[in-house]
């Protein structure tokens, strides 16, 4: 059997599936800490999946893209807070909630980044980090 045949006999993967085997392959040398932050996200709300995109995992909810990993940095990783693939006809210029925290990098109105660079700084932040995830998902999901 060759390649080609070998690919169309093996059945899709799915979203945790593909996460999964992502995640055994990574070569990322704070690899542990996106780990961490994975289990945050997917123990932050039971309706939360996931799945990749953009080479990497992204968590939805009710189908609709909400968080994506962003694994290109060096020495860093970061979280993109967004609001999936469907464009909001009502564009806001400030940004979709006012965030307590301080943990929200702002780009535009309804996306948002938040860096992790080490064990510590993943500590350091996990509360904050699951009130935004709660208060994104809140403001985001119709």
């Amino acid at each position: 059997m060759n390649n080609e045949s070998e690919k169309r006999m093996k059945k899709k993967l799915t979203g945790p599936e593909q996460v999964a085997e992502f995640m055994a392959k990574l070569d990322h040398p704070l690899k542990e800490e996106i780990e961490e932050v994975r289990k945050i996200i997917l123990n932050s709300d039971t309706r939360i999946t996931e799945h990749i995109k953009w080479n990497a995992p992204s968590f939805l909810i009710e189908n609709d893209d909400r968080i994506t990993f962003n694994l290109k940095g060096k020495g860093f990783f970061r979280l993109i807070f967004h609001c999936g693939a469907k464009k909001n006809p009502e564009t806001k210029k400030e940004p979709l909630f006012v965030d307590h925290t301080g943990l929200l990098e702002w780009q535009t109105n309804d996306r948002a980044l938040v860096n992790f660079s080490n064990k510590n700084d993943v500590k350091a932040k996990e509360e904050r980090l699951r009130t935004v995830i709660g208060e994104w998902i809140r403001i985001t999901v119709n």
